[in-house]
């Protein structure tokens, strides 16, 4: 009997604790659907906003064909302030769909931004390049042709509502073609603000990426990726010949021409093999992916299309955005040197600076006062962003003799650890001092749990540090500098403690410090490498190790060793010879504090950041079976491997 009363006492207060959860979550429910109701209602709110801000100050001319010399028409919308005055340009040239319309709802992101300029006196030009939605021919990487680039110049600047100076803006694809047209020295090209640009970065000095293609000669598989979405195919539906401006503004209300791409599990399908057919295994769209895979990182190619390289020259006065956590932050950085160092115009050398945020690729703006990079809080990030551009468009495109000169330091570094911006007239700061640290072990620096050193000393005797790499288990890529890559890579700072439980990952670490340091620079390393193989990668990464363990990645970097001796030949291994091996530096602004402590990781892969060596020698884009390769890492008086890292001491 007692037993029954309990059961249904019991039962009793199960139904009670259920019906209570079950109220529970419909009180959640209900106010999860008043809050996206009343967030909606907002967002329209601020959309209708927006627009009717637009029309009292703006006249919005969209879908204008733009002539290029050759007869095709690039479409395109302008905003212009409503007066009498003749008014400065910011243009916006984009591969990106910016169509008002979508899925039959209307888009303000254009709006917004071509709002904020005509506030501050400008007209805002966007135009899709050649072959993209609404823009006639067909379209080729970073805006080929860039006679395309000059002849929309020539156009706005014909305008009689123009004042004849164009400003040029766009982050990642929207900036990348900014350089190349720039060496056409336009007289209407007055200045320029590209950001996360790295991809129009062809060669500058020893750094030799083909528009991130590349890294140390290896394939950096962010276009593998970045193509699938956005390459457009030539047999697209296309807007019939001679169509009005009425009828593209009408049509653009319902068909906005956005391919529609079927998701894909891009990790999974990065994997396949042989790199080649990657995009054809996963039924995408390869005619521009089919040309550049088969190319080498010297090919002719590259140097006829749109991509700056550094025999040409930059006649605009520039402000650069770049950020660490970005696939390109070292080219980045290195072009804003050689243009400010290498410039034959002392008006131009002078008139370039640079921000360097603590963000992923074109984040600036979603720094926060707390801002989270992967899984590490890196402080308050934010930069009045904004002000700084306009003040420097006033500058150059309206004459104003305004303070950006006295107020904005030449360089604006954030440095992360002590979470601080900070300001320097070169890059590197000029306190900045390499000091070297040469790698050390018994033998058996292999995992965390290794005996791998940075030491100021090199090692007496070569213990060689070995490790088996099999491409078909590379290194999987954790967090990093990266761009593109859908679900296969997260990029930013990441714990790397169980990465570094591998063997087949090389570990080398500090004492504990006893006082803080700054890293702020670019970091160089040289390594002693052998293998059994005819060819293959070796890739470092830097940590930053904070008392508890965690291991926060800051940059990375792969070199082919068959690039070795440069791009332009290919020098294979012999088994078990020595080779010196100087790999693209790194880039950071880090505070390492006390008690912390300064580790690289070395190994042969990390995948699919960087495509995966087979270690045949063969081409590697074409080949679907790899070989075992057994690589060791040198370290003595006579084979000093080591690092050099850009000090800024207390």
């Amino acid at each position: 009997m007692h037993k029954l009363l309990k059961l249904a006492s019991e039962r009793k207060f199960n139904i009670k604790t259920n019906n209570s959860r079950k109220m529970k979550k419909r009180t959640i429910l209900i106010s999860f659907v008043i809050a996206y109701f009343f967030a909606g209602n907002l967002n329209l709110q601020a959309q209708d906003n927006i627009l009717q801000e637009l029309e009292e100050l703006a006249i919005v001319d969209q879908k204008i064909m733009m002539p290029m010399r050759d007869g095709i028409r690039l479409a395109t919308d302008i905003y212009r302030p409503k007066t009498d005055k003749k008014v400065p340009i910011i243009f916006s040239r984009t591969p990106y769909n910016f169509n008002s319309w979508g899925d039959g709802e209307q888009r303000t992101r254009t709006a917004g931004r071509a709002l904020e300029a005509i506030k501050r006196g400008y007209a805002y030009v966007v135009q899709n390049e050649r072959g993209r939605y609404f823009s006639e021919g067909e379209w080729d990487i970073l805006g080929v042709p860039l006679t395309d680039g000059y002849d929309a110049f020539t156009w706005m600047k014909d305008q009689s509502w123009s004042n004849g100076k164009i400003g040029t803006l766009g982050c990642s694809s929207t900036a990348e073609w900014q350089m190349a047209v720039a060496a056409l020295d336009h007289p209407s090209h007055a200045a320029m603000v590209p950001q996360g640009y790295g991809a129009g970065v062809g060669r500058v000095g020893s750094i030799n990426e083909q528009g991130n293609w590349f890294r140390g000669g290896a394939e950096q598989m962010l276009f593998f990726s970045w193509l699938y979405g956005v390459e457009h195919d030539k047999f697209k539906p296309r807007i019939p010949a001679g169509a009005t401006q009425e009828d593209l503004i009408r049509i653009s209300r319902f068909y906005d021409l956005a391919p529609e791409n079927p998701p894909i599990d891009m990790a999974e399908a990065l994997n396949h093999l042989p790199i080649q057919d990657i995009l054809k295994n996963i039924n995408g769209k390869h005619e521009i992916f089919d040309k550049m895979i088969t190319r080498k990182p010297n090919d002719e190619a590259w140097f006829n299309g749109g991509i700056y390289h550094d025999d040409m020259e930059i006649g605009v006065p520039s402000f650069w955005f770049a950020s660490w956590y970005d696939v390109s932050i070292t080219p980045n950085l290195a072009l804003f040197n050689h243009v400010r160092n290498n410039s034959k115009d002392a008006t131009i050398r002078d008139n370039q600076y640079l921000v360097i945020a603590p963000t992923l690729h074109c984040r600036y703006t979603r720094a926060t006062e707390n801002t989270i990079v992967g899984e590490r809080s890196v402080g308050d990030a934010r930069l009045n962003y904004a002000d700084q551009i306009y003040a420097w468009f006033d500058l150059w495109l309206k004459d104003e003799q305004n303070d950006f000169k006295e107020k904005t330091p030449r360089v604006q570094y954030y440095t992360m650890g002590s979470n601080e911006w900070q300001a320097s007239e070169t890059w590197p700061p000029e306190n900045a001092k390499l000091t070297t640290y040469y790698l050390n072990s018994n033998g058996n620096a292999n995992s965390f749990f290794g005996d791998g050193k940075l030491t100021t000393s090199k090692a007496n005797s070569d213990n060689p540090d070995s490790f088996t790499y099999d491409p078909m288990k590379p290194v999987p890529s954790y967090g990093g500098n990266v761009c593109c890559t859908g679900n296969a890579i997260q990029g930013g700072a990441f714990d790397q403690q169980q990465m570094e439980t591998r063997n087949d990952i090389l570990v080398y670490t500090t004492d504990v410090l006893k006082e803080g340091v700054e890293i702020s620079g670019f970091i160089e390393s040289t390594l002693y490498v052998s293998s059994d193989a005819k060819d293959t990668d070796f890739t470092i990464k830097l940590i930053d190790v904070y008392p508890d363990g965690k291991a926060y990645n800051l940059d990375e970097t792969i070199q082919r060793v068959r690039y070795r001796e440069g791009y332009d030949k290919e020098v294979f291994m012999e088994k078990d010879e020595i080779y010196k091996v100087d790999l693209t530096a790194m880039s950071t602004s880090n505070y390492f504090k006390k008690g912390h402590q300064i580790r690289i990781e070395i190994s042969s892969s990390n995948f699919p950041r960087f495509a995966r060596n087979l270690n045949t020698g063969g081409n590697n884009y074409d080949e679907k079976e790899g070989v075992i390769a057994l690589n060791k890492l040198h370290h003595s008086s006579e084979y000093p491997s080591q690092i050099r890292l850009p000090m800024i001491s207390n």
